[in-house]
């Protein structure tokens, strides 16, 4: 295969790029409107009491020592088909920088787990179906305090 070109200017490319957010994005937000019409509290973007988490994670339940990630399928390098998706244009760059990213996401996981908390990763294309979704959710965040069902160890 031929080298592809990206369709757009590399300023075009930037504006594009600057424009996409980490924090209250809008999985984030579906997240925490499901979470919080059920009776949920919790903390943002990794504040705990005693400071921040590693990786701050997108929300943190303190008392139940639990914490969730939304996770961007192709940001994160997902086993979906949005994650798989690999950019022609550019590809080392992107390829390394997915790769990166999912180590520190694995390294950020165990940190956060060696400290007792309890991960659950949501995955953008795990929001198209809102049922399911809450009762991951419900599961997670009301089983057991240690974090071993299974839904609390997926990636």
């Amino acid at each position: 295969m031929g080298e592809s070109r990206d369709l757009l200017t590399p300023e075009q490319r930037s504006r594009n790029m600057s424009k996409i957010r980490g924090k209250n994005t809008k999985p984030e937000l579906l997240v925490r409107k499901i979470l919080h019409a059920k009776g949920y509290r919790y903390r943002l973007h990794g504040n705990a009491a005693g400071g921040k988490l590693p990786g701050s994670p997108d929300l943190v339940f303190a008392s139940r020592h639990k914490v969730i990630f939304v996770n961007g399928c192709f940001w994160h390098f997902h086993d979906c088909k949005a994650g798989l998706h690999a950019p022609t244009a550019n590809a080392e760059f992107w390829e390394a920088k997915r790769n990166r990213t999912r180590e520190r996401d694995a390294a950020q996981r165990e940190k956060l787990q060696e400290s007792g908390w309890a991960v659950l990763t949501v995955w953008e294309c795990e929001l198209r179906d809102r049922s399911a979704l809450e009762d991951q959710l419900t599961q997670f965040l009301d089983g057991d305090q240690t974090g071993n069902n299974s839904k609390a160890q997926r990636n």
